[in-house]
């Protein structure tokens, strides 16, 4: 077995979309040599929604720049409607709105498509186990602005943002990387009690997605693991 599956709790069955036949064709075979089932691919926006609605993907490697909607707007479409599924952005663009664009969009991790081999399936692997995965430089970038976000927030408010116990230890496990599944089993809850209490949260906290919130959590010292991996 694959090195990546040392983590029972990984994820496997992948999608790609890409709109270059040869970088799909390259990463799809790596993916594959290391245990993961490739369960589709697409190379423009329309494929994407249709393929990742009939194969629902537990991972989701996806380009920006593909035919309309870009990967960005397919992002936030798809976890609207499958908000359990893992969205690592995997471009050419390390631009700062690019970046921020598709965090925003729900985007769990971003890789610029010039690292290596080697480091692209390494965040592929992280993505899969629920990691935050960014290439160098690009972490930074977006604490950066999520800290000012933040900051802005708390303007509104001097105290803070009053969270009850039962939303912080949801709090905890989300930036963990954990699904709302998992979550729910942990803490002996329904799923649509854990997808409520993550509402509950991102109203208090004027924040947009998961994402955000498990960036919120390592900011505020919630998180018990591991920060965002930098690869």
């Amino acid at each position: 077995m694959s090195e990546g599956f040392e983590n029972e709790d990984i994820r496997r069955r992948l999608m790609l979309v890409d709109d270059h036949p040869m970088w799909l064709e390259a990463l799809s075979g790596d993916l594959e040599d290391d245990g993961f089932e490739i369960v589709a691919t697409a190379t423009t926006g329309d494929e994407a929604l249709k393929r990742a609605r009939a194969t629902r993907p537990e991972v989701l490697l996806m380009d920006l720049q593909i035919p309309d909607p870009d990967g960005a707007t397919c992002t936030e479409i798809l976890l609207d409607e499958f908000p359990e599924m893992l969205v690592l952005v995997i471009s050419a663009s390390g631009e700062r709105d690019d970046v921020l664009r598709a965090v925003k969009a729900g985007a769990k991790g971003y890789m610029v498509k010039s690292a290596s081999p080697d480091e692209l399936l390494d965040g592929v692997r992280r993505t899969a186990a629920g990691d935050a995965v960014f290439t160098p430089g690009l972490a930074g970038m977006v604490l950066g602005e999520f800290r000012r976000m933040v900051t802005r927030a708390e303007a509104h408010n001097d105290t803070g943002p009053a969270l009850t116990t039962r939303e912080i230890e949801v709090l905890r496990q989300v930036a963990k990387g954990l699904a709302y599944r998992e979550i729910a089993e942990r803490l002996f809850v329904s799923h649509r009690t854990v997808q409520n209490h993550v509402q509950n949260v991102l109203r208090k906290l004027q924040l947009h997605n998961r994402v955000e919130l498990a960036l919120y959590a390592i900011e505020q010292g919630y998180h018990d693991g591991e920060p965002p991996t930098v690869i």
